[in-house]
C-alpha cells in the first residue's frame, strides 16, 4: 500500500514539473483566447444598435420571414429551406466529431509532434505538454459540437411549431404561433453560429503546438476573421442595404 501511495505520489510530482515548464506567457496567451472567444461572442451577439452584426440582421430577417410563412400557400418551400439548415447543423456536428477524434488520435501518439518541436527548439519537450495543448484545442471543437447539435433540436423544434401554425392567415393563433417560429429559428442560428466560431478558435488554437507567440497570433488571426465577417464584410453591407 505505501509503495502504491508513493508511487502515485511521484508520478503527480511529475506531472506538476511538467506543467511548471509552460511559462507566464502560455497562461496568458490561452487567458487571452479565452477571453477573446466570450468576448467576441458578446459583441457579436449585442452589438450597438448604430453597427448591427450580420448575426443581428440576419434575425430581423428570420422573423420577417415568419410573417411570410403565414400568408404563404403551399408551404413547401419553407420546409425545405429548414430542412437544409438542419442537413447545415449535422454536417457540422459529424465534422467536429471526426476532428475530435483526429486530436485525441493526435494526443496519444504525439511522435511526429515531438519530431517538429526538435527542429524548432533545441529542448525535448514532454508529451504531456503536447497532450495539454491538444486538449485546449479539443475543448473548443466539443463545445461546438453540442453547440450544432443543440442548434439542429432546436430546428426540429421550429419545424414543429411551423406546422402548428393554422393555413388560415387570420386565425388568431397563426401570428403567435409563427412568432414563436421565429424565435426558435433566431436561437438555433445563434448556436450554429456559436458552434463555427469554436471550430475557428479551435483552429486558432493549433498556433499553442508552436508555443504560446503562435496560440496569440493564431486566436488574432481569428478574431480578426469573425469580426470582419460580422461587422465589415459585403454581405453585410448587402444586407443593410436591404434591411428593411
Amino acid at each position: 500500500m505505501a509503495s502504491h501511495t508513493a508511487k502515485r505520489y511521484t508520478r503527480a510530482m511529475r506531472i506538476l514539473d511538467h506543467i511548471a515548464l509552460l511559462t507566464p506567457l502560455d497562461w496568458v496567451a490561452v487567458a487571452v483566447t479565452t477571453v477573446a472567444w466570450f468576448a467576441i461572442d458578446w459583441l457579436i451577439e449585442h452589438p450597438a444598435a448604430k453597427r448591427p452584426s450580420v448575426t443581428k440582421l440576419m434575425s430581423q430577417h428570420r422573423r420577417a420571414w415568419m410573417k411570410v410563412f403565414i400568408t404563404r400557400d403551399p408551404r413547401i418551400f419553407d420546409s425545405q429551406i429548414l430542412a437544409s439548415l438542419r442537413q447545415g447543423t449535422a454536417f457540422f456536428a459529424s465534422t467536429c466529431l471526426l476532428a475530435i477524434g483526429g486530436v485525441l488520435a493526435l494526443a496519444g501518439n504525439t511522435e511526429p509532434l515531438s519530431g517538429l518541436a526538435a527542429e524548432v527548439s533545441e529542448m525535448p519537450v514532454p508529451v504531456l505538454i503536447f497532450q495539454l495543448k491538444l486538449g485546449f484545442v479539443a475543448i473548443f471543437l466539443t463545445n461546438a459540437f453540442l453547440k450544432f447539435v443543440w442548434a439542429n433540436r432546436v430546428f426540429g423544434y421550429c419545424a414543429v411549431l411551423m406546422a402548428a401554425v393554422p393555413n388560415d392567415p387570420a386565425d388568431p393563433e397563426a401570428e403567435p404561433r409563427a412568432a414563436q417560429a421565429a424565435e426558435l429559428n433566431i436561437r438555433a442560428a445563434i448556436n450554429f453560429n456559436r458552434g463555427l466560431r469554436g471550430m475557428y478558435f479551435a483552429l486558432g488554437a493549433l498556433g499553442w503546438l508552436l508555443g504560446p507567440v503562435g496560440l496569440l497570433v493564431g486566436t488574432s488571426v481569428v478574431v480578426w476573421v469573425v469580426w470582419s465577417r460580422e461587422f465589415a464584410s459585403l454581405p453585410r453591407e448587402i444586407l443593410l442595404n436591404n434591411s428593411v
